[in-house]
């Protein structure tokens, strides 16, 4: 029998179980935050700056959650971070400042994806291992990744755990999984000709299960517009318990996004769990269009982080960022849901989700 992290007793756990830490990596690279930026006329290279503010907030948030490790390329980078975190007045005792190189900052997609293996004898005792595919920049779409692409093997020489490696193109936020079996993603992402022209649908559902222990691979259809990461599964759904998936719906009939999504939430409507019972299917509304430079940007509420105390959900200074944290509230009640403003960060096309990877405990 081929020794898989499957056979070897290995899953990918929910992202609502114990974290010892989230992993985030500095969004140094000036030029990826003005991909929108069409002629230098308009002006706006300041968002950069209102960007880094963001994500300072953020990590301020989620560090009262759990350890927040950070990934900076050196110790000049990690004084800049620490100056404009004092800058802000954030704190910054519960942050591990690790020095390894990236380019883009979108740490659940180049990040590790972290296994467990549970100790019959102790369930409170688990072993970790990390599974890293091979990031090629979201289907080869820009001239970065090299060292993105090598940064979970990166972190587990740092850790000193196992490490395996499937060979196919693969990015953390096109999957979601329940941790009992079931994984949601979409046929336009892993399907796509971009990532494994070779593989099948069949391939695929084999390597998810022999990697990631996903008996149950549920596949929804296209993702929202203007989604550089051809359609990822934590924009459109997400898995809020073992049995309870919120999904994305637009209620708006003339918005670009209404007949994708109107798809998906109707789908969903049949899909069961690895045990064969339906699926609680919950919609989360879209918030109303964010337009930069005549574009709308992909925002979604489905972008959201768990962590261990917090909730971490993107907002976007409107009314229905107040009607989204309710409902996610309500599936969470021993966690507070925390809107975060991510109306500067959502034009580098990513929100909390996107740049955040959770380490189980």
């Amino acid at each position: 029998m081929q020794k898989t992290p499957f056979n070897l007793g290995y899953r990918m756990p929910a992202e609502w179980e114990k974290h010892s830490a989230i992993w985030l990596a500095w969004p140094h690279n000036r030029n990826h935050w003005i991909y929108w930026l069409v002629n230098e006329q308009h002006g706006e290279e300041w968002k950069y700056e209102k960007v880094l503010d963001a994500f300072c907030n953020a990590i301020h948030v989620m560090q009262e959650s759990e350890t927040v490790n950070l990934l900076v390329n050196d110790l000049s980078m990690e004084k800049v971070v620490r100056e404009r975190l004092n800058d802000l007045k954030l704190r910054t005792d519960n942050i591990n400042f690790v020095y390894i190189k990236t380019n883009v900052p979108w740490c659940r997609d180049f990040g590790p994806i972290f296994v467990v293996r549970d100790d019959a004898k102790n369930s409170s005792q688990k072993e970790i291992a990390i599974i890293d595919w091979i990031f090629n920049a979201w289907g080869e779409k820009y001239n970065e990744g090299n060292d993105d692409d090598v940064v979970p093997t990166n972190i587990a020489k740092l850790l000193k755990i196992p490490v395996f490696y499937p060979k196919i193109v693969m990015e953390g936020g096109s999957i979601d999984v329940n941790g009992k079996g079931t994984l949601l993603t979409t046929r336009q992402c892993l399907l796509n000709e971009n990532r494994n022209p070779d593989l099948t649908k069949k391939d695929l559902e084999i390597v998810l299960k022999n990697y990631l222990g996903a008996t149950n691979v549920l596949w929804l259809g296209d993702g929202i517009i203007n989604d550089d990461t051809d359609g990822h599964v934590d924009d459109l759904a997400r898995f809020v318990n073992a049995e309870t998936i919120v999904c994305s719906v637009e209620e708006n009939s003339k918005n670009p996004n209404y007949r994708f999504l109107k798809e998906n939430f109707e789908q969903m409507q049949s899909m069961k769990d690895q045990d064969g019972k339906l699926l609680k299917i919950i919609p989360l509304p879209m918030p109303d269009p964010v337009i930069y430079l005549d574009a709308q940007m992909p925002a979604t509420y489905a972008n959201f982080y768990i962590g261990n105390k917090i909730v971490i959900m993107p907002s976007f200074r409107q009314k229905k960022d107040d009607q989204a944290k309710e409902i996610l509230q309500h599936y969470f009640p021993n966690r507070k849901v925390i809107g975060v403003d991510a109306f500067d960060v959502i034009w580098g096309q990513g929100a909390w989700h996107c740049l955040s990877q959770q380490q189980p405990l």
